[in-house]
C-alpha cells in the first residue's frame, strides 16, 4: 500500500509512505530512486541494530557500514546533546549537504534524526522507517520533529517532512508487550478522533492484535496511517485542525515530565484521554456509555486510566501551563463527543480541571 502525504507548498514538500508485509525488501530500492545520488547514512536506535540491523545489511540497505550510527534511543536521552552527538559523528563519517539521513527505529530515534536531519548544513532530507507501533502509526508521520527541555517534552523543534516512511508490520514482531501497549494508546487515540470502523476492529480483533497478527496489524496501522495523513494535509503546522491528534496529551506530557519519564508516553496519553472524557461529560458534550468505552477499551489493554496518586493536581496543572499547547495563555484541550469526533476547547478552568484531576486519583 502507498499514499502520498501532499503538503501545501512546493512539490518537494510531499511524503511518501510505503506499508505493507513486504516493505524490508523494498527499502534499498525505493531508497535509492529517491536519493537521487545522496549518500544515505543511517540513524539506528541501538536496541534495534541487534534484531534487524543483520537482515537490513543482507537485503542491501547500505553499501558500506562506516555509514551506520547507533545512539541509546529513550525520551531521558532526548536531548539537545543526542543532537551534537549525531552531528559531530556525521561530520566525522563525511556526510555532507548532498547526505540524507534515515532513522531507523522508534519514535525518540525518528524525533531526533528528523530534527538533526533539518539543521544539519542547514537542512538536508531525511526518511523514516519507524519499528515500534507507537512510531508507526504517529510519529513517524506528519514530520514534527523535537527534542525535550528539563521544562517539557519537545519543545524544541521544527517542521521537517520526510521524503518516504516505510512501514513494515514485521517489525512488531520483536516489540516487547509493553511497548506494544503504548502504540495501542496512539491507536486507540485515532479512533476516537474519527474512525469509529477502527475502534470497532479494535475491540473484535483484541486477541489477534496481541498474537502480532500480520494482517491485523497492517489494518490498523493503516488506518492510523491514513487518518492522520488527513489531518496533517489540511493543517501541516499545527495552526488549526491539526490540533485534534492532541487529544491525551496535554495531560499526558505533564505527567511523562512529573514522573521524570519513568511513565511511558502511551500509558501516559491514556490517562489524559480517560481526563479528557471525564471533562467532556461534565460539560454535557458526551454520553457516559462513551466514557465507559473509552475506559474499558483501554483497561482492556492494561493501560492505566488514573492519576497516579503521589501526584498532585496542582502539580499536573503548572506543568501544563509551561506546555506548548495553551493557546493564548488558556489552557487548551481536545474533548471527545462521541467515539469517531472530537471538539476543541479552549479556556478551561484551572479549578475545574483539578475537580476532574482529583476525581481520577490526583492528590489534593
Amino acid at each position: 500500500m502507498k499514499f502520498n502525504l501532499s503538503l501545501p507548498g512546493s512539490p518537494a514538500r510531499v511524503s511518501e509512505i510505503i506499508i505493507g508485509k513486504d516493505v524490508l525488501e523494498q527499502v534499498s530500492g525505493n531508497l535509492e530512486k529517491a536519493l537521487g545520488g545522496r549518500s544515505a547514512y543511517w540513524i539506528w536506535d541501538e536496541a534495534v541494530w541487534p534484531l534487524w540491523g543483520r537482515m537490513a545489511a543482507d537485503l542491501g540497505w547500505w553499501r558500506t557500514e562506516d555509514r551506520v550510527i547507533a545512539f541509546a534511543a529513550s525520551e531521558p536521552a532526548k536531548r539537545l546533546s543526542a543532537v551534537e552527538f549525531l552531528a559531530r559523528r556525521l561530520i566525522t563519517a563525511g556526510a555532507d549537504r548532498d547526505s540524507a539521513l534515515v532513522a531507523v527505529g522508534g519514535g525518540v530515534t525518528g524525533d531526533v534524526t528528523g530534527f538533526t536531519a533539518s539543521i544539519y548544513m542547514r537542512g538536508i532530507p531525511h526518511f523514516q522507517v519507524p519499528t515500534t507501533l507507537l512510531a508507526q502509526v504517529d510519529s513517524s508521520i506528519g514530520g514534527k520533529t523535537g527534542v525535550d527541555l528539563p521544562d517539557g517534552k519537545n519543545l524544541l523543534g521544527t517542521f521537517h517532512q520526510p521524503r518516504q516512511v516505510y512501514v513494515d508490520p514485521r517489525f512488531l514482531k520483536t516489540l516487547p508487550d509493553e511497548e506494544l501497549r503504548q502504540g495501542m494508546a496512539e491507536v486507540i487515540k485515532s479512533a476516537i478522533i474519527g474512525d469509529e470502523v477502527l475502534w470497532k476492529f479494535v475491540e473484535s480483533h483484541s486477541q489477534a492484535l496481541r498474537n502480532r497478527d500480520e494482517e491485523s496489524l497492517l489494518r490498523i496501522v493503516s488506518a492510523s496511517c491514513l487518518l492522520k495523513t488527513r489531518v496533517v494535509e489540511a493543517d501541516e503546522k499545527e495552526s488549526g485542525g491539526r490540533r485534534v491528534l492532541n487529544l491525551g496529551h496535554t495531560v499526558g506530557h505533564a505527567l511523562e515530565k512529573l514522573s521524570g519519564f519513568s511513565l511511558k508516553h502511551g500509558d501516559c496519553v491514556a490517562v489524559g484521554m480517560v481526563v479528557a472524557a471525564h471533562l467532556s461529560c461534565r460539560l454535557g458534550a458526551m454520553q457516559v456509555s462513551d466514557l465507559e468505552r473509552i475506559e474499558n477499551l483501554c483497561e482492556s489493554w492494561n493501560m492505566p486510566v488514573r492519576i497516579p496518586a503521589q501526584v498532585s493536581a496542582d502539580a499536573i496543572v503548572k506543568a501544563i501551563q509551561a506546555d506548548k499547547k495553551r493557546i493564548g495563555g488558556k489552557l487548551h484541550f481536545i474533548l471527545p463527543v462521541r467515539i469517531g469526533e472530537v471538539i476543541e476547547y479552549t479556556g478551561l478552568e484551572n479549578d475545574e480541571l483539578k475537580t476532574v484531576l482529583r476525581l481520577l486519583g490526583a492528590a489534593s
